[in-house]
């Protein structure tokens, strides 16, 4: 369920613009309905394709048997139709998975000229489309995916995103929004529809589809509800949330984007439709691919659904910090303390001499193989020999670089090379620079294919990986050799004892990322591509498409081979360590960047330094900056009781307008002998009063035992420690303990205030003693 916890997708019933007398089946939700509409579309697309993919084949068999005519004009034809039955063959078959990803309904256009797609080509509706009562018919519903498909009737199932008639979806703002009244991102995999989330482009009018009120999912239903309020307050709210919005996603591209908002401001949804905006405008210009950095797993589901791939596999790459090094993933939490050592600039300099300090630790870097003292070689028929001094003096000059430590063995290695030569006084035979240049090389050739110089070397200089070098920083002793005078004691066995366990955290990814480029990778031999016998075949199968990657194998190969991208959006930015900006940096080094974020919320205990991280990573490149001012995810209850934690964490900040007002007042519970009963009591409570989702967010160390008080309460309701909630949603929310969140780190207040802002239509906030609560239950830090 946490995964399924997407922002927008908080309010199902209430934010439905849908009439219950529908006629459904009582108690299921209007996005239940909307998925299974969306899922009776789908399977009529999956019933053609079969049929395409058969007559495809029939296509295939029926040119073979042409071949039997024998005349050169039939060998001709029969094999001009092989090859484009065969291509087209190979592009169902490769497009065949978890292609549809879009859909846009629209109004009457001002002409009735259809494209060869089978779509209407008018891009502004009729004067007729919008009724006097601002009423208006859908006139057409177009599906996106990866490729157009069409019924027996030659009418368009799906539109191929390429295709002219599929520009409205990445195009329309609410601002410009053309024909299109309602724009919908479809998940799907395996054949089955997973959440739709819908963007309104006309609020302010009610729009029919098949002479039912169209239905809207997500935050667009929010934007319906305010738009069509009485009044018009709402109506000049409407307008200037989508017109703020909406300079943000039409910002020109060059440089830096960097957005700012307080909470439920729609920042991450604004940076998100900004790429697919770009993504289509020049394609060409970001082929290179885009990289989205979410702050948790928890959002990367959401991202995935608003930013759909476009039909360019591996083309957007969408991570969490926790998994942007490929290969390694984060599982584990550091307490904050251990974070707060973790991600800051001093441990630079610790993973830059544990680096060169794993070296005399012999191969692996972990002191299982010690590393030898002495080189012992046969050149010229004489025995020379290195002492452990003189191998340290070597090894201090080649370290002496500042090229990484895996790619200064070719320099080390030359250094041995030097002395053992100079020990054998083979320089001195001959005076002519010719002979004396032919005699070293013959030296230099004797002694490296020495297996004792071989295996000398591998085990005095041999080849790190950074996953061995974290482990060797887990002994105490020996990281507190290699932090002396930037890291206390106090810190060495906190990040010590961190590195013992199992599992990596997040913190721990971007150490990972920091010694990969301390320590370099060594340049591989390419291997020699193997020839297929099928390519020196000629005639029939010559022609005959072989068989492509499909779409996930292609995305795989192309995600394992990127290592940069053209274009980088990093969510919830204020959270990012001086080492996560980084590691983040070094995968945008061109980019042009989005940067998305809000300073109240960050949970990194020095802001400046992360900042300043920050801009090392963006470089001298231009910024353009926006704030988004309007909140339309709280209501003003529940925004002001979070205005008040905001007061206390930066003096002085502005909290951005709630739009609108439930008349909920925020509720207050106080926790007798211990928080379990009382937590799962509210749980209850809140459960029965909403259709959507419960986050009940308690301080990190008390994530565990908050699912235990939970368990058995369903999918709906999830426990999540305060660092996991950022930037979700949920329609009530249960925080256990301001005190206890605040004092978790020296941004523990910002924390809480984000803990405070979850919720979309309930709150209640439990207290235990340390929470000082009043007779009405109101904790120290929530009262006036």
């Amino acid at each position: 369920m946490a995964a399924q916890a997407q922002k927008g997708n908080a309010v199902d019933t209430a934010r439905s613009t849908t009439s219950e007398s529908d006629g459904d089946a009582a108690g299921d939700s209007a996005r239940e309905r909307e998925i299974a509409l969306e899922q009776e579309h789908l399977d009529r697309v999956y019933v053609r394709l079969e049929e395409k993919i058969s007559e495809a084949e029939f296509l295939m068999r029926d040119a073979a048997r042409k071949g039997h005519v024998g005349t050169p004009g039939a060998l001709a034809e029969r094999d001009a139709q092989v090859f484009r039955a065969g291509v087209h063959l190979n592009r169902l078959n490769n497009e065949y998975e978890d292609f549809l990803f879009g859909r846009i309904d629209m109004l009457l256009g001002k002409d009735g000229k259809k494209g060869p797609d089978g779509a209407y080509t008018s891009v502004e509706p009729a004067d007729e489309a919008i009724r006097e009562d601002d009423t208006a018919d859908i006139a057409e519903t177009l599906h996106i995916g990866r490729i157009g498909v069409l019924d027996e009737d030659y009418a368009p199932l799906v539109i191929d995103w390429r295709a002219p008639a599929a520009a409205p979806f990445y195009r329309a703002t609410p601002v410009d929004p053309g024909r299109v009244v309602r724009r919908r991102v479809i998940r799907s995999r395996n054949r089955k529809v997973l959440g739709v989330e819908d963007d309104l482009m006309r609020p302010q009018i009610t729009a029919y589809l098949d002479g039912r009120e169209l239905a809207v999912i997500g935050d667009g239903a929010l934007m319906a509800a305010l738009g069509r309020s009485r009044g018009h307050t709402m109506r000049d709210i409407v307008s200037s949330i989508q017109a703020e919005q909406d300079q943000v996603i039409r910002a020109p591209a060059a440089s830096v984007t960097y957005v700012e908002g307080g909470p439920g401001t729609g920042k991450t949804a604004v940076a998100l439709h900004r790429a697919a905006y770009l993504l289509y405008q020049d394609r060409r210009r970001y082929a290179g691919g885009i990289l989205i950095v979410s702050p948790t797993p928890l959002l990367v589901a959401y991202t995935e659904g608003v930013l759909p791939s476009l039909g360019e596999e591996g083309q957007v790459a969408v991570r969490a910090i926790g998994s942007l090094v490929d290969g390694v993933e984060a599982t584990a939490h550091d307490s904050p303390s251990t974070a707060r050592v973790k991600g800051s600039y001093r441990m630079l300099k610790v993973l830059r001499k544990a680096a060169r300090g794993a070296l005399e630790l012999g191969p692996g870097g972990n002191g299982g193989t010690p590393c030898p003292e002495r080189l012992r070689v046969v050149a010229f028929n004489r025995r020379l020999e290195l002492e452990a001094g003189e191998l340290e003096q070597i090894r201090r000059t080649a370290l002496g670089g500042t090229a990484p430590v895996n790619l200064l063995r070719p320099r080390a290695r030359k250094l041995l090379l030097d002395a053992l030569w100079q020990k054998s006084g083979a320089g001195s035979r001959h005076s002519d620079p010719e002979l004396a240049a032919e005699l070293r090389s013959s030296f230099d050739e004797d002694v490296t294919t020495e297996d004792p110089f071989v295996e000398f070397l591998d085990a005095w200089w041999p080849e790190l990986t950074p996953r061995a070098v974290l482990t060797a920083m887990a002994d105490e002793r020996r990281l507190g050799r290699w932090a002396r005078r930037v890291l206390t004691p106090g810190e060495v066995r906190k990040v010590a004892r961190s590195l013992r366990r199992d599992g990596l955290t997040v913190h721990d990814i971007a150490l990972l990322d920091e010694l990969e480029a301390v320590l370099g990778t060594p340049v591989r031999p390419r291997r020699k591509r193997e020839l297929d016998p099928l390519d020196q075949l000629t005639g029939l199968e010559e022609l005959m498409p072989q068989r492509e990657e499909t779409q996930r194998e292609r995305a795989e190969r192309l995600a394992k081979e990127r290592v940069e991208y053209a274009h980088v959006i990093v969510d919830e930015a204020q959270d990012l360590t001086p080492l996560q900006w980084r590691m983040v940096g070094r995968r945008g080094r061109h980019a042009t960047w989005t940067v998305v974020g809000d300073p109240a919320q960050s949970s990194w205990s020095d802001p400046d330094e992360a900042a300043q991280a920050r801009d090392e990573a963006l470089g001298t490149r231009p910024r353009r900056r926006f704030t988004l001012t309007v909140n339309y995810r709280n209501p003003s209850e529940i925004a002001e009781l979070a205005a008040r934690v905001l007061a206390l964490a930066m003096p002085g900040a502005e909290a951005p307008t709630a739009v609108r007002s439930t008349g909920v007042r925020p509720r207050f519970a106080v926790a007798d002998g211990g928080f379990g009963p009382t937590v799962r009591a509210e749980a209850e409570r809140q459960l029965a009063l909403v259709d959507g989702t419960v986050g009940v967010v308690v301080a990190m160390n008390r994530r565990e035992e908050a699912a235990r008080w939970l368990q058995g309460l369903g999918d709906r309701v999830v426990a999540l420690g305060s660092l996991e909630a950022k930037g979700l949603e949920y329609d009530a929310t249960v925080v256990v303990s301001p005190a206890e969140i605040a004092d978790e780190s020296p941004a523990g207040l910002r924390v809480l205030y984000v803990a405070l802002t979850r919720a979309t239509q309930q709150l209640t906030v439990v207290s235990g003693e340390r929470d000082d609560p009043d007779a009405d239950g109101v904790p120290d830090l929530l009262r006036d």
